[in-house]
């Protein structure tokens, strides 16, 4: 049976209204999640100097792969990776804390199970944030041995002109980016469905795949928007903070003030992406329970047909019976 998604721009509005409706709940869950938008925003661009030392040694990887130099979609994968793994170091004990905490609020607030323990919430979710970072780099690994084996297959059957090359830079970003996109998104459904299950872990992340499959063109549909408005303050951050500090025009109480409110509004950002991705997560267990249902009636419609046409063969079987009596 196909299956029948409920269209994005739906998902989107429920959870807008929802965001609005519980926005009194939401400010709180923002407030909790603010020390981690804070140092997430602020790692940037301090730890550009760990950052740099991580692309080199990405590079010398790169190299000693097989990877040649003069690829610059690489050069360019090494320096975000460097800055995002600089970043993702740092910021580890907010998330494993004041991310988590925000996300446990939120999706018991959502699932109307408020007389379950807290603390299990966390810790499922706790165990399932662990398990999506080594799945994250299982793709990041699977991604680039699916290049390496590439690169090194056509180049050895003769293809290494400028024209291919080219090509290769072209489409590897692209490659690259659906890879990562559905992993993020099934890690991030993982996250949602981690405290209605028993237990959290590797289990949720086999539900989310499983969850995925079909689905994957709406579940990148609605994490787009959420995404452009993370970056979008993120821009606004480096803009309107950053270089205002590193101009000096201004005097650092007002740098500091706008500073926070800017990091507030991404952890409301934060809580909107958590509350996009619980509604299509609920969105998913609803499809498939209608697929089921579907299914039942379908094969309980074809076992009366069954029974009718049986029937209906048993009554003229006795009617013959009858005539040759």
């Amino acid at each position: 049976m196909k299956k029948t998604m409920e269209d994005p721009s739906k998902i989107m509005r429920r959870s807008i209204h929802t965001f609005l409706q519980n926005y009194h709940r939401v400010t709180t869950a923002a407030a909790v999640a603010l020390p981690f938008s804070a140092g997430l925003l602020l790692s940037q661009p301090f730890f550009s100097s760990s950052s740099s030392i991580l692309h080199m040694r990405l590079n010398m990887l790169f190299r000693g792969a097989g990877f040649s130099s003069s690829h610059n979609f690489f050069n360019i994968l090494s320096l975000k990776l460097s800055q995002t793994l600089s970043s993702s170091l740092f910021t580890l004990p907010f998330s494993l804390t004041f991310l988590l905490l925000s996300k446990a609020y939120v999706i018991k607030l959502l699932s109307n199970n408020h007389s379950a323990d807290s603390s299990v919430f966390y810790l499922r979710l706790l165990k399932t944030y662990v398990c999506n970072f080594f799945f994250l780099l299982s793709a990041n690994a699977s991604a680039f041995a699916l290049f390496f084996l590439a690169y090194n297959i056509l180049e050895a059957f003769g293809f290494s002109s400028r024209n291919f090359y080219t090509f290769l830079s072209v489409s590897s970003p692209i490659i690259y980016s659906i890879i990562i996109a559905n992993a993020f998104v099934i890690s991030n459904l993982a996250l949602v469905s981690s405290p209605s299950s028993s237990s959290g872990g590797y289990t949720n992340i086999l539900k989310a795949c499983l969850l995925i499959h079909g689905r994957s063109s709406t579940a990148l549909a609605i994490a787009l928007p959420t995404n452009l408005g993370l970056a979008g303050v993120e821009a606004l951050f480096q803009y309107r903070v950053l270089r205002s500090y590193y101009k000096g025009d201004r005097d650092i109480t007002s740098i500091a003030l706008e500073g926070t409110f800017i990091a507030y509004l991404y952890a409301l950002f934060l809580v909107l992406d958590s509350i996009v991705n619980f509604l299509f997560y609920q969105s998913c267990i609803k499809n498939e329970e209608d697929q089921k249902i579907g299914r039942e009636d379908e094969y309980s419609i074809k076992i009366q047909i069954s029974e009718t046409e049986n029937t209906k063969i048993h009554i003229k079987g006795s009617k013959n019976l009858q005539e040759i009596l």
